[in-house]
């Protein structure tokens, strides 16, 4: 049962309001967004730090991967066509749900982070189109993207998020903001890891290196994106303590103990087979990075605390997400932000 009355849609002006949010749902503001007088300035920051990851699929060349994919066997394409298409299932639904949020969130520079989240979510979505279309014909895609649509583990794995994505959409309340806002974390900062692995696994063998390439943009992104959910979700508990309670801090706990599961139970059918994973160590994996978005929550670690223990990821990544790459437009160097603890490599 709800604690606070259903949100509202804010008003696009309140000119009685101040400009300044006094919270950030149910609060009173303008809808005027001055960046230097904002509630928490620390948004400002991450703001920046997620427009400095801007980054577009058409900048990377596919013609080396084009060249090679005839060269990985029935099965490796057989996965590679199944993740590709199932993490842009993913994206599909973070796009519209973090532009819905936006209507009900009072404080407009988190509308702004929502509006920038929203935005690379589409990119990413687009990203896995252009990696399609550049291996495989428009009729081998929207087979695959319908079985995407139809695989009843993929169903069964996505309920988590549509669940709570959809009862925010039917009814919108704090309380089941505070849900989707955890559901969130799940699907950015839990799921689509056994998808990345078996991209970076492909990349260690040096196949694929451009799709590879894309993906650590796309996990980079992603990991801002949890972080900022879990930002949000400690000042939502903290401003509505109304909202701070233990069952929902259970919640928390046994939702992303569910997401931990189902993603263990997806890696099993997707990377069985694959040489280079060994899928116990990507349960730790899983577990070591549920450890961290609890800890990023502010929550104590649900599961054994270790150390990664898959770093040959972390150490491909890196290499990956700091390369210098050649701008688009003006074909002239330039090297994306460098990866550190402020901007989420400490994550993987």
């Amino acid at each position: 049962m709800d604690v606070i009355q259903p949100l509202k849609r804010i008003k696009l002006l309140n000119s009685e309001y101040p400009n300044k949010s006094t919270g950030i749902i149910n609060g009173q503001s303008s809808g005027l967004l001055n960046w230097n007088d904002i509630a928490y300035p620390q948004m400002y920051t991450l703001y920046q730090t997620l427009l400095g990851n801007f980054w577009k699929a058409q900048e990377i060349n596919m013609q080396d991967d084009i060249k090679q994919w005839d060269s990985l066997s029935a099965h490796e394409q057989d996965i590679f066509l199944r993740v590709n298409t199932q993490l842009a299932s993913l994206d599909s639904l973070q796009t519209p749900t973090m532009s819905q949020v936006m209507d009900y969130v009072t404080d407009s520079s988190f509308k702004a982070i929502f509006a920038v989240i929203s935005q690379q979510e589409a990119v990413h979505n687009e990203s896995y189109s252009y990696i399609l279309s550049s291996l495989v014909p428009l009729n081998v895609q929207n087979e695959r993207f319908n079985q995407a649509k139809e695989d009843p583990m993929i169903q069964k794995r996505n309920h988590l998020i549509l669940e709570a994505y959809e009862n925010f959409r039917q009814e919108p309340t704090p309380l089941h903001l505070f849900k989707l806002a955890v559901n969130s974390i799940n699907l950015e900062g839990i799921y689509f890891y056994a998808g990345f692995a078996f991209f970076y696994n492909l990349a260690r063998q040096q196949k694929m290196l451009k799709t590879s390439t894309m993906i650590s943009y796309i996990q980079r992104d992603e990991m801002q994106h949890a972080y900022f959910i879990s930002q949000f979700l400690r000042i939502l508990l903290t401003e509505n303590p109304e909202l701070n309670t233990e069952e929902n801090s259970q919640y928390i706990y046994d939702s992303i103990d569910r997401a931990v599961q189902l993603e263990k139970e997806w890696a099993q059918e997707i990377l069985q087979n694959i040489d280079g994973i060994d899928l116990n160590e990507f349960g730790l994996y899983i577990e070591y990075l549920a450890n961290k978005r609890l800890r990023q929550i502010g929550l104590s670690n649900r599961y054994e605390e270790r150390d990664n223990p898959m770093p040959w990821i972390h150490v491909f990544s890196d290499e990956m997400i700091n390369e210098t790459k050649s701008d688009f437009f003006e074909q002239r160097s330039r090297t994306y932000t460098k990866v550190s603890q402020s901007n989420g490599f400490d994550e993987l």
